[in-house]
């Protein structure tokens, strides 16, 4: 039952946690990677796209002097992209479900924290601007932000982290259990059951 729990525990976490991870920042190729924040100005990004790039993935880095980031459910970054005079992507930032941020460099405290600002499905041939600004979030002390955009990527099923989720929860369940009851599921063994040692001395066996 242990073994087992471990499989049903580890294909959870490949359905729910990596699987989406690999599809947002490995599916497709890269565009390129544009700052749009650094010394205290933000400035738009100017990029031209083509058809064949669809869907494009957009995804934000954010590189901070912090551990992580706690914004209280509030927006630390706005983003928005256009062409043509219409909006073709809006979306908010709050970068507070990164764990893992990467680190800049082992001499310095920032960090780089990710965030994905969502697809455009369909574009049309053209110019398009990414226009990144503050949110409302206060006390984050933003030392630079990227944009990254891929095209080609994959559609991650939304249907993967639930599924995930509680393939990890049954995992971790049955492994508690198999811990509870029990090496593998086995009864504890009768002492009695077996042969008394051998003794040795005066009243001892020969």
């Amino acid at each position: 039952m242990r073994f087992l729990s471990v499989l049903v525990l580890i294909a959870g976490a490949a359905i729910g946690v990596f699987y989406p991870w690999a599809m947002s920042n490995f599916s497709g190729h890269a565009i390129g990677t544009y700052r749009v924040y650094e010394r205290g100005r933000f400035r738009p990004a100017i990029v031209p796209l083509s058809e064949s790039d669809a869907p494009v993935r957009v995804l934000v880095d954010l590189t901070a002097r912090a551990e992580r980031v706690v914004s209280q459910q509030r927006t630390v970054l706005t983003l928005t992209a256009a062409s043509g005079g219409r909006t073709a992507l809006a979306s908010t930032l709050s970068f507070n479900h990164t764990d893992n941020p990467r680190q800049v460099s082992p001499q310095l405290p920032d960090k780089i924290f990710r965030d994905e600002a969502g697809v455009i499905d369909k574009v049309v041939p053209g110019a398009y601007i990414f226009t990144v600004g503050p949110g409302d979030a206060d006390g984050i002390d933003m030392r630079a932000v990227d944009l990254i955009l891929r095209a080609g990527t994959g559609a991650i099923d939304e249907r993967a982290r639930p599924a995930g989720y509680v393939l990890m929860g049954v995992g971790l369940a049955g492994l508690l259990l198999s811990f509870a009851f029990g090496r593998d599921g086995k009864p504890p063994q009768n002492p009695n059951s077996q042969p008394p040692a051998p003794r040795w001395g005066r009243n001892g066996a020969p």
